[in-house]
């Protein structure tokens, strides 16, 4: 089925929850209040509807191939790109000194949320170039900025992130990619990556890959990583492309999902012919990034991107699957109505666990649209805002953010997924639905970018035990005031709402507690819990956002402004609260009262 972009709740989020006219007064964004907001996500959605959408099913069916050292990518795939690129799409939200549109993250992150639910592997290429573009910008030399950055912001040229390897997974400390410095300022790079997105196709004429090695004689562990960027072919100082370098893919993987995103094992430094290392000998021309041994430093940049990026993925493979789950069941006739309000077989969207099925599809997506939509926000007052104390108070909340952004959205978006191929009962199951694919795209999101569980621990870490729990408690004291407001509310669905979303904080704040004052003492009770309380930690904000959506939607009902979308909005809000925020004390339980369960099991029992 065709993809619609969800445009009048995208901007409800925008105007609403995230504000865009104070981020319209920041410094450098004036142009980019709700009237610009509109005209570019109905621009972005009419083609990504258009041009990428129509690609989704073809890419699951004709994969992405490698044969003879080349990658050709699913037909149309090119003539695609091409289009995404001359439209500026790529530059969207990057700086106008370097060609882009300069957009705050609140617009884009709604045109990436659209080009996820048209086709996730498409889009998967321009996320990681975005990833690229980020580091390049902030610790980029001027060199690299002005090679680089103009051609990645353009889109003629696309970027990777090179972590993985063979023996280092999650565990960079395990890398073993080597550097040799040159005596002019360039490093031979050598060794083998994996897993490396659209590290081989045939969009774009160049591919920026920056890659995570060890300099000779570097320090052991992750404190002797350094950064490179790695061209395809070697940049002239006119700019024109130069010779190939020695770095070459040797094979893609056969994937559950987005199989038309090609997912290569890069090989660097073994003497590829045709390329530089017939005049200069093996090794891949690297140029550093920024200093020696900061190269984790700087990749955290290009992955804390992607992981809010990931996060948006989630919440586009949620709307498709909502979409394509709702059409079916207005289609689908089977059985009377339980209630007998209709004499005969009826579409299945009138039973009620129909119904509560579509509703949790339907909560979950918007309830993490609006909590993705306000981490935006933050993100662009940290990075924008005139002031050095909100600017700093920000980014502490959009930090706290990305993990939830990440893993409660990727989560969601496979049980999302899940219950759009059970609304379609058995012919979910056969692929020529379409419904099989967005439960299969959707599992590597919960992987990929750092599984839940290293987004828990950062949580737990970095984001929680790190400042006692300040920032969690301060997002708890801004949660509380909302309660008040809904308290102030007579209607049945704020007083619902109300209660939950108490509830909801009182859990936090005691699962906060207990994280901030035992993770040193007791880490593996504590890490136990760590992924169950990322997930309240995600309910809780989403549903928090809901439960201002509703307080808006209640106020301009009564005003009689688009009544339908705000009632819609407040039973929505309503059924989130009474669904699935009431499972947050549940989760306070199992991770301040189960740690020892957890563990209890001798290893030989298993």
């Amino acid at each position: 089925m065709s993809y619609t972009a969800p445009i009048k709740d995208m901007l409800f989020d925008i105007e609403h929850l995230a504000n865009i006219a104070q981020v319209s007064q920041m410094p450098g964004l004036e142009d980019a209040g709700l009237e610009t907001a509109q005209a570019v996500l109905e621009e972005c959605a009419r083609f990504n509807r258009d041009v990428i959408a129509p690609l989704n099913v073809a890419g699951d069916r004709h994969p992405s191939s490698f044969k003879d050292g080349r990658v050709a990518t699913t037909p149309g795939f090119k003539e695609a790109f091409a289009q995404y690129v001359a439209g500026g799409w790529q530059g969207l939200q990057h700086p106008a000194d370097f060609g882009g549109q300069g957009l705050p993250k609140t617009i884009g992150a709604a045109c990436g949320e659209m080009l996820n639910s048209a086709n996730m592997s498409f889009a998967l290429c321009p996320l990681l170039s975005d990833g690229a573009i980020e580091a390049l910008l902030t610790a980029g030399s001027d060199e690299l900025k002005t090679t680089y950055l103009e051609k990645l912001v353009s889109g003629q040229w696309t970027g990777t992130m090179n972590l993985t390897e063979p023996q280092a997974g999650s565990d960079l400390a395990m890398v073993r990619s080597r550097a040799e410095p040159q005596p002019d300022g360039t490093y031979k790079i050598f060794g083998t990556k994996i897993f490396i997105t659209y590290g081989e196709h045939d969009m774009a004429e160049n591919i920026v890959h920056l890659v995570l090695a060890r300099v000779t004689g570097a320090p052991e562990g992750v404190k002797g990583i350094s950064l490179f960027v790695v061209p395809k072919f070697l940049v002239d100082k006119d700019g024109s492309l130069g010779e190939r370098n020695d770095v070459h893919c040797v094979s893609i993987e056969h994937k559950l999902g987005i199989k038309a995103s090609p997912t290569a094992v890069l090989q660097y430094g073994d003497g590829m012919a045709a390329s530089i290392a017939n005049s200069a000998g093996p090794g891949a021309v690297g140029y550093l990034v920024g200093q020696e041994n900061r190269g984790l430093e700087y990749m955290f940049i290009m992955m804390n991107a992607a992981r809010y990026a990931v996060g948006m993925q989630g919440i586009a493979i949620a709307e498709r699957a909502y979409q394509q789950a709702v059409a079916y069941a207005r289609d689908r006739v089977q059985s009377r109505p339980v209630d007998g309000s209709i004499n005969a077989s009826a579409p299945i969207i009138h039973h009620p666990d129909v119904k509560r099925m579509l509703m949790t599809m339907r909560a979950y997506t918007e309830g993490c649209r609006a909590m993705a939509a306000v981490a935006a926000a933050a993100y662009d007052a940290a990075h924008r805002h005139a002031d050095a104390d909100t600017r700093r108070q920000n980014q502490a909340f959009y930090e706290f953010m990305v993990p939830l952004v990440k893993g409660y959205s990727t989560e969601m978006s496979l049980e999302v997924a899940s219950l759009g191929v059970q609304v379609h009962g058995g012919m979910g199951f056969i692929e020529e639905t379409g419904a099989a694919q967005y439960l299969r795209d959707a599992k590597i999101l919960t992987i990929y970018e750092g599984t839940t569980a290293i987004q828990a621990n950062d949580l737990v870490g970095r984001k929680t035990a790190r400042d006692g729990g300040q920032t969690a408690k301060a997002i708890a004291a801004q949660i509380e005031k909302t309660e008040a407001e809904l308290a102030k509310q007579d209607s049945a669905a704020a007083r619902a709402v109300h209660k939950r979303l108490k509830a909801a904080r009182e859990a936090f704040v005691e699962v906060v507690d207990f994280v901030a004052g035992q993770t040193k003492s007791s880490p593996n009770a504590v890490f136990a819990g760590s992924v169950p309380y990322l997930m309240l930690a995600g309910n809780l904000v989403a549903g928090w956002q809901l439960a201002r959506s509703l307080l808006v939607a209640e106020k301009l009902a009564a005003a009689g402004t688009d009544t339908a979308f705000m009632n819609a909005k407040i039973a929505t809000a309503r059924f989130y609260a009474e669904h699935i925020l009431n499972k947050a004390p549940g989760l306070r339980d199992s991770i301040v009262d189960g740690a020892e369960s957890v563990t209890a099991l001798a290893l030989d029992a298993f």
